[in-house]
């Protein structure tokens, strides 16, 4: 890819200016988030995804492009079952719906972090050990097969698991004190609910992205186009899940429909050597797929 550190940078100037706008303007007060102000800015975040798909499109070209919009797809539709995961979180914790998106806004950023450092690690292994598709492949299959099944508390298990270790080395106060993360009690710091929410979604977001990842892998092995995909996705989770809120119990079939996109996905990177999906075939079915989960979750249940 030409131009990479171009783009590296240019791109990390953008989404630090659109962070920065969205923190000091958007929503500067803790406040809660409206369903009307949730949909303009989820939209805000998917016509910027769009617009800088655009910009792949003129300057790497129509195959790059169709793989950064598969790959956002993919991403988007693997995040919103990271929903399910913040709702319960939330509700669990007893978080006030004023300092919801305080702990998602940080939760996202501490996300990226780690997301880069494993889009870097996995392509690192797959150009290095190219039997490394099939591992992976494999093992989005059993992750797909787990869902269908009804196993997905045991991946909640995991992040419960590693959220309680470091939660044990943490003491913690008593109330929220105003939305800190943090407060000082008889001259020691405490970390509050809000804390501990976000380290409860940090551990969620390390888990699922155990699945979401590797899924683009078997769109593109570029990492710059991995990563930007992955952070136009969860970007606009914030957003997303206020507009989602009252109606992700709704959506019942929507993890069937998560479950056959990683299943597809892992048969397609088990089966590279021996038949080939193109990209369009393969966003055609992805795009099936989610448009019959929702439209069946959407259907009114029969008396």
């Amino acid at each position: 890819m030409g131009h990479t550190a171009a783009f590296w940078i240019g791109f990390h100037l953008l989404i630090l200016l659109l962070w920065v706008i969205d923190l000091c303007f958007v929503n500067r007060k803790q406040q809660i988030v409206d369903f009307k102000k949730a949909c303009i800015m989820s939209g805000f975040w998917i016509f910027v995804a769009l617009l800088f798909n655009l910009f792949i499109y003129f300057q790497m070209g129509p195959d790059s492009a169709l793989q950064f919009f598969t790959g956002y797809l993919i991403e988007k539709s693997l995040s919103v079952d990271n929903l399910f995961l913040f709702l319960l979180t939330f509700s669990q914790l007893q978080i006030p719906a004023a300092y919801q998106y305080k702990v998602l806004f940080w939760g996202i950023l501490g996300a990226l972090v780690f997301r880069i450092s494993l889009i870097l690690a996995g392509v690192a292994m797959i150009e290095q050990f190219h039997w490394m598709f099939y591992i992976f492949g494999a093992f989005l299959i059993v992750s797909g097969l787990a869902f269908l099944l009804q196993r997905f508390k045991s991946w909640n298990f995991s992040a419960e698991f590693l959220f309680k270790k470091l939660g044990n080395i943490i003491t913690v106060a008593n109330d929220d004190q105003g939305g800190n993360f943090f407060v000082r009690h008889r001259g020691k710091w405490k970390a509050t609910a809000l804390f501990l929410a976000l380290l409860k979604i940090e551990c969620e977001d390390i888990i699922m992205a155990l699945d979401s990842i590797p899924a683009v892998f078997a769109v593109t092995t570029d990492p710059f186009l991995i990563y930007t995909s992955n952070v136009f996705a969860i970007l606009g989770l914030r957003s997303l899940y206020f507009v989602l809120v009252n109606s992700l119990k709704k959506l019942r079939y929507f993890k069937m429909g998560l479950a056959a996109i990683l299943i597809f996905v892992g048969f397609k990177m088990l089966t590279r050597e021996m038949m080939s999906i193109s990209l369009p075939v393969s966003l055609g079915i992805i795009v099936a797929i989610l448009g019959v989960t929702i439209a069946a979750s959407l259907r009114p249940k029969k008396v």
